[in-house]
């Protein structure tokens, strides 16, 4: 009988039981042996045995040029927990045919449906009506809606177009909106083929209602949008931020929100958990503790994803559904390493 392909499976800070169900862990085990642990870190000794052996790499374990050097079989890198992080020498991956691959795409519907909810609440101030209703300050019909204003037909702006972008996109379409997207890795043409209009930042920030801060950190956006940038936002727009803190000068994100400068959304912070006295808890803004994607439908979307692709890998096949890392810029991502959160999972 020939010996099944060996995964080491090393998911820490997911868990099996959180990416798997019983199903797709009993479909992964028939096509491959699975070395690892389901829930803990795999320690050193372990990886270093089976490495000359290892056909995929399930998780975020680190893979330097010595390693990948030894591990002679190696087709695949899956990232489970959502990021290309910098504990992989790249270069060597791509010397040696190694696929590295990530289940952001899990994320991406999840996260958009957010977004637009975000964008919907600061719009029309859902969540602000309920909190002044309970408190008998409730303001009837016009006189509660002096500041609300109507998505469909709005000026609206992307801050990148990646796999958030891409997802949110036909969520507003029935809005209509006049869409003006920034992302200097994507030609005008790509985004005219979107149905959007290439545009500034500068523009994005002046013109839209509704501003989607999109992008994943890179070694050239840290902090983009800083103070001065964040003060060209026009008085009446909304802010949904849902990719990730690093893109703003969060201090005065919050500030400028708080003094009405404009209305804003976060899913992320720059500190997580947020501390307990941290003055975002007192701030105005609509705020959401990272769980923007993180659904039972998409946990259950990594699992299919990965058994898929590493099924299509260990034939040799192309994998399809998973996100593979691109040479000129894999090296450029900054986005940080996920948590394990002792209130929760992180998305």
């Amino acid at each position: 009988m020939t010996a099944k392909p060996i995964v080491l499976f090393d998911p820490l800070p997911r868990q099996r039981a959180l990416i798997f169900d019983e199903s797709q862990w009993r479909r992964l085990n028939e096509i491959a042996e699975i070395v690892g642990s389901e829930d803990t870190k795999v320690d050193d000794a372990t990886v270093e045995r089976v490495l000359p052996e290892v056909e995929v790499v399930i998780g975020q374990t680190a893979l330097g040029r010595e390693r990948l050097r030894r591990a002679k079989k190696l087709r695949a890198i899956v990232n489970v927990e959502g990021n290309f992080l910098q504990n992989v020498d790249y270069e060597t991956c791509f010397e040696r045919g190694v696929q590295p691959l990530v289940i952001a795409p899990a994320f991406a519907l999840p996260v958009a449906e957010w977004a637009l909810g975000a964008a919907i609440d600061l719009a029309r101030g859902l969540t602000h009506g309920d909190r002044v209703f309970r408190g008998g300050h409730e303001l009837y019909g016009l006189s509660g809606n002096r500041n609300s204003f109507l998505l469909t037909g709005a000026d609206m702006g992307f801050v990148g177009f990646g796999n958030l972008g891409r997802a949110l996109l036909p969520l507003l379409q029935p809005f209509r909106p006049t869409l003006r997207i920034h992302d200097p890795w994507l030609p005008d043409g790509a985004i005219r083929a979107a149905g959007a209009e290439p545009a500034s930042l500068d523009k994005v920030l002046s013109k839209s209602r509704v501003i989607f801060v999109l992008a994943g950190v890179t070694t050239e956006n840290a902090a983009l949008l800083d103070r001065d940038r964040l003060m060209r936002v026009r008085r009446d727009a909304a802010i949904v931020l849902a990719s990730r803190a690093a893109l703003v000068d969060f201090e005065s994100f919050v500030l400028l929100a708080e003094c009405g400068r404009f209305r804003a959304a976060t899913d992320v912070f720059p500190r997580e958990p947020v501390d307990a006295d941290d003055p975002v808890r007192r701030s105005n803004l609509l705020l959401s503790a990272h769980r923007a994607g993180g659904i039972p439908e998409a946990f259950s979307t990594i699992g299919e994803m990965v058994v898929e692709d590493v099924a299509l890998i260990l034939k040799g096949l192309p994998p399809a559904r998973l996100q593979a890392a691109r040479r000129e810029t894999v090296g450029r991502l900054r986005s940080p390493p996920g948590r394990s959160y002792a209130k929760g999972t992180k998305r």
